[in-house]
């Protein structure tokens, strides 16, 4: 899994993606003319102290990296966490990003 890192990167999915929502996830889609998939995500202060906030990150990475082989590739994506997504469990981060992956389709 390659990550996004610059903040010109991150700028760009939010100016030009298109945009994806649910209870715990904010999404945002756009092609990146590369052969695999960058991932970023974004977890504000709001979400709880920097403990909360790398757990939440950590749930994201994970159920990504377990889906990856699935989606299709070609796009940057970036997740926003939600303030809900403050002490959720794994299962429910999970079914969260694939909602929203299949609300984008991009499952192959």
């Amino acid at each position: 899994m390659e990550s996004l890192k610059k903040n010109a990167d991150f700028k760009n999915c939010y100016q030009h993606g298109k945009s994806f929502v649910n209870r715990y996830l904010v999404m945002y889609v756009c092609g990146n003319g590369q052969e695999k998939n960058r991932v970023g995500i974004s977890v504000s202060k709001k979400v709880g102290n920097s403990v909360v906030r790398h757990r939440t990150t950590r749930l994201i990475r994970e159920a990504y990296r377990l889906h990856e082989a699935d989606f299709c590739a070609g796009n940057d994506i970036v997740f926003v966490a939600r303030v809900r997504a403050k002490g959720i469990d794994y299962f429910k981060m999970e079914y969260a990003l694939m909602q929203l992956i299949k609300k984008a389709g991009l499952l192959i």
